[in-house]
Formats: C-alpha cells, sequence, structure tokens
C-alpha cells in the first residue's frame, strides 16, 4: 500500500528500511523522503512503524492501535436576515 503518494514510497519500503536499521521518524523523512511534502503521510509513517515494533521515544506514538476520536462538537447555523 502507498503511504506517501508525494514520494510514492509503500509500507513494505517502510518496513524494509527498518529492517535494514533505520530506527527513527527522522531517519525515514531523511532517508525516503516521507512527510516532507505535503505532510498528510505522517501519521500512517508513524503507525507503520509502530506496526513494525519501532516506536515510543523513536516514532513519537505510544501506541500500536489508534485511539477512539473524542465526540465531535455541535455544528451551529446561523441565518443572515436582510435588514
Amino acid at each position: 500500500m502507498i503511504v506517501c503518494v508525494c514520494k510514492s514510497v509503500s509500507d513494505r519500503t517502510i518496513r524494509a528500511s527498518i529492517a535494514e536499521g533505520t530506527d527513527s521518524f527522522d531517519e525515514l523523512q531523511f532517508e525516503l523522503g516521507v512527510a516532507t511534502c505535503c505532510g498528510k503521510c505522517e501519521e500512517s509513517v508513524r503507525d507503520v512503524m509502530a506496526q513494525s515494533g519501532v516506536c515510543a521515544g523513536s516514532c513519537g506514538v505510544a501506541h500500536a492501535h489508534p485511539v477512539a476520536a473524542p465526540a465531535a462538537a455541535p455544528v451551529m447555523f446561523y441565518e443572515l436576515k436582510a435588514a
């Protein structure tokens, strides 16, 4: 699966880099270029790192499983009336 669309980096490439000794998010950014363009893949890259066992202090993710999102705040709409 492609994780970083900007640099065309897959989860397999990230795992291979980790297997070769890359053990921090900063190193992955330097080696593969992930999360250096738009940055939308950063969370996914960190998740792949967590699943690969490289984590805690290195990737910034304390757990491998995502935590449920907090309840969304209610949305209020206001109608403008002509004077």
